[in-house]
């Protein structure tokens, strides 16, 4: 691929709006000395041409040239070091940038993703402390500023060894230019500025650029094929009239008894129809032998407990009766090698002629509350819910099931996407985005091929109803571009989480947190600002908490002066007196409710995280097992304290519904002991109890980012 000179580059670059540096182009000692002369000591020089990449790396740059000696030296040893592959050689004589930071911006053309921009922390420290940023090309404004908002090393964008701090405005204009060449030249397929130095006034320029264009373009990755499943389809597979197992077995340890099973055990009340070669009985259920032999327009899913090679004929008679959806749990396709790879091309081409939604193959199965439907080779089976779930991996749909037993907050639907070839986990959660059973959609998804198609399906997701992405295989993309270029900082992992932050995903390191953030989405408001109150029985759970907010994009709201004034008038004087507010055991019957009720509908407070409760119930517990129960007043107490922590609670949630504002209720005894009254209360109100307040901080900052990227598109 054609390599531009640093000229060369500069000028194109320069040409959309990049900030470069000051630079004359000669071909000779003494016309370098007269560039010199003309743009003022000390200055730099050079030796480029088009076939010099990495000039730093052979020692082809002088700084600091300070008199027209220096110059000659400098500009003759360079020519001298011009070796015959370098083709024509000149030199570039450009003043001498100082400024004690350097930044590293560019283009990358991922592999699935496409064109990108990057912006991090330059200079030769660039790929050790890799504080980099990306997004896809094109980005705004809004992308820009968020960017910059993205490193980690903040300290360096402001105020800086006696430089003004970083212009916010002058370095996103660095990105948008650089987004406007990518999108004006599709020969571009990278482009470095390296360093990007910030002068003392603030201002970033670029010294030195590089571009690369490809040999025929750089085209971009693959289009999506095919067309996503129609409502109706959807419904069939969701919210079917008739189920078939195909399939179906006597034997308790096969996929085809197990899925009746569960099928069974979970209520759904439409109809049930098996097959079996043999024609016996599965569970009470009469079967026969094909599908062929079942009545006409009974059925609109049917799920394959089948080998991969009885699939086809099964499908196809399926169809004949009127099935719009099929689930396909066996294996032997693509995973299975060549062979393996062409009966998953003849299952798509087949789909494709049936008119036939197929889900799958290599799948785990379906659950779907509305319907009471769990067709799923595993347990459990969720509570009822408001949580969609679509995930590559059919263990981590099982995961997502269990969370959902342990919480409380149920789900609406959940698939395994299995090989997903001809459903997408995108084509799931758009679905469940104009689902009016589901609130939030959570995935789990590893390889992303279209990844310019996944990212437009997904901010189109996301415009209607939040969505929570956790990703696995997470490791660099096998990049082998020079060290400390724009290439070498990427990885799949980077510009996954910068597609995610500009399509308005919720990315989440982990499984537990993803559905803690689903959980909190399903349950909670939004907020409509970033001011939290802590409220807390004990200091020190307040302290953890406000660390925690520190960490994040929210703050801890100052008290104003009447709602301080109203909680002074409720607790003894010893009480912390600030946010978080600390009841220092000032609480009496009535207090914790009407604290609650008062900050919460407060103007000036945004969400409320509560801590502490379940403390009386864990004494109640104490006293019933104690060896004294019931006497010495000990029921009456320990029915008081119950009751007390069932009110608060109650309170919480009373508090969150009147109000549209979240408020988070956290303990440990959520997970330690889950039927204390406090935590069960929480759950029975279909709300998560949080193990900790860092959790609950976490789950509120999910809210807050997904709260601010809406409004920042007019989204509400």
């Amino acid at each position: 691929m054609p390599t531009l000179s640093e000229a060369d580059s500069k000028a194109l670059l320069a040409s959309h709006g990049l900030p470069v540096v000051a630079e004359k182009v000669v071909d000779s000692v003494d016309a370098a000395v007269a560039a010199a002369d003309e743009l003022g000591h000390p200055v730099v020089v050079k030796l480029g041409g088009d076939s010099i990449a990495h000039k730093t790396e052979r020692g082809l740059v002088r700084l600091g040239l300070g008199d027209d000696d220096a110059v000659r030296a400098a500009a003759t040893d360079l020519l001298a070091a011009a070796r015959p592959d370098d083709g024509a050689v000149h030199l570039l004589v450009a003043p001498m940038v100082s400024g004690n930071r350097e930044l590293i911006a560019g283009l990358h053309l991922d592999p699935q993703f496409g064109m990108t921009v990057m912006l991090g922390v330059g200079g030769i420290l660039a790929e050790a402390v890799a504080d980099v940023a990306f997004r896809l090309v094109p980005i705004d404004e809004r992308d820009a500023a968020e960017m910059i908002d993205d490193l980690e090393t903040q300290t360096l964008l402001g105020e800086f060894r006696g430089e003004a701090a970083v212009d916010r405005d002058k370095l996103a204009s660095v990105l948008l230019a650089l987004s406007r060449a990518a999108t004006d030249d599709e020969r571009i397929v990278s482009a470095d500025c390296n360093p990007l130095i910030v002068t003392s006034d603030g201002s970033p320029i670029a010294v030195d650029a590089l571009v690369e264009f490809g040999d025929e373009g750089r085209g971009g990755p693959g289009d999506r094929t095919g067309s996503s499943p129609t409502p109706e389809q959807f419904r069939a597979l969701f919210e079917p009239k008739g189920v078939i197992i195909a399939g179906a077995s006597t034997h308790p340890g096969k996929f085809g008894f197990v899925t009746l099973h569960n099928l069974l055990a979970g209520g759904y009340s439409g109809k049930i129809f098996a097959t079996n070669l043999e024609g016996t009985d599965v569970l009470g259920v009469p079967t026969v032998p094909s599908v062929s032999d079942l009545p006409a327009g009974e059925s609109d899913l049917i799920f394959l407990c089948t080998p991969a090679k009885a699939n086809p004929q099964i499908l196809r008679d399926a169809a004949s009766i009127g099935v719009k959806a099929a689930f396909i749990t066996s294996a032997g396709y693509g995973e299975a090698g060549e062979e393996g790879q062409r009966a998953q091309d003849e299952l798509v081409a087949l789909a494709g002629e049936l008119g036939m939604l197929v889900a799958g193959p290599n799948g785990q199965g379906i659950v779907s509350s509305p319907a009471r439907l769990c067709a799923q080779i595993v347990a459990p089976i969720p509570p009822p819910g408001r949580i969609g779930v679509a995930s590559q991996s059919g263990n981590f749909v099982s995961s997502f099931e269990n969370y959902a037993v342990q919480t409380g907050v149920g789900l609406s639907r959940g698939i395994s996407a299995g090989n997903a070839v001809c459903v997408t986990v995108p084509d799931y959660l758009d679905f469940y985005a104009d689902d009016d059973a589901t609130a939030v959609g959570l995935a789990y998804v590893e390889g992303v091929q279209d990844g310019r198609g996944f990212a437009e399906r997904m901010r189109s997701v996301a415009e209607r109803k939040p969505v929570v992405v956790v990703k696995g295989g997470a490791t660099a993309g096998g990049q082998k571009a020079a060290a400390s270029h724009t290439g070498s900082l990427a990885s799949d992992d980077r510009v996954f989480d910068g597609m995610a932050r500009q399509a308005g995903i919720t990315r989440t390191p982990s499984v537990e947190e993803a559905f803690e953030a689903a959980a909190t989405f399903a349950s909670q408001p939004l907020p409509k600002g970033n001011r939290v109150v802590v409220l807390t029985t004990v200091g020190g759970w307040g302290v953890a908490a406000a660390d925690a907010i520190a960490h994040t994009d929210l703050e801890l709201a100052d008290l104003p002066a009447d709602l301080y004034d109203s909680i002074d008038s409720l607790l003894p004087p010893r009480w912390s007196r600030n946010n978080p507010i600390d009841l220092a055991g000032g609480e009496t019957r009535d207090t914790i409710p009407e604290i609650i009720s008062l900050v919460t509908a407060h103007p000036d407070v945004d969400a409320v995280i509560y801590l502490g409760i379940g403390i009386q119930s864990n004494q109640a517990a104490l006293l019933r097992t104690g060896g004294f129960f019931p006497d010495h007043g000990l029921e009456r107490m320990a029915g008081f304290h119950e009751r007390q922590d069932a009110r608060y609670a109650e309170a919480a949630c009373d508090a969150s519904d009147e109000h549209g504002k979240p408020v988070l209720v956290a303990t440990e005894l959520a997970v330690t002991h889950p039927d204390n009254p406090g935590p069960r209360t929480v759950r029975e109100r279909d709300r998560l109890a949080y193990a900790s307040a860092n959790r609950a901080v976490t789950a509120l900052d999910h809210l807050w980012r997904y709260r601010r990227w809406r409004d920042a598109r007019g989204l509400r």
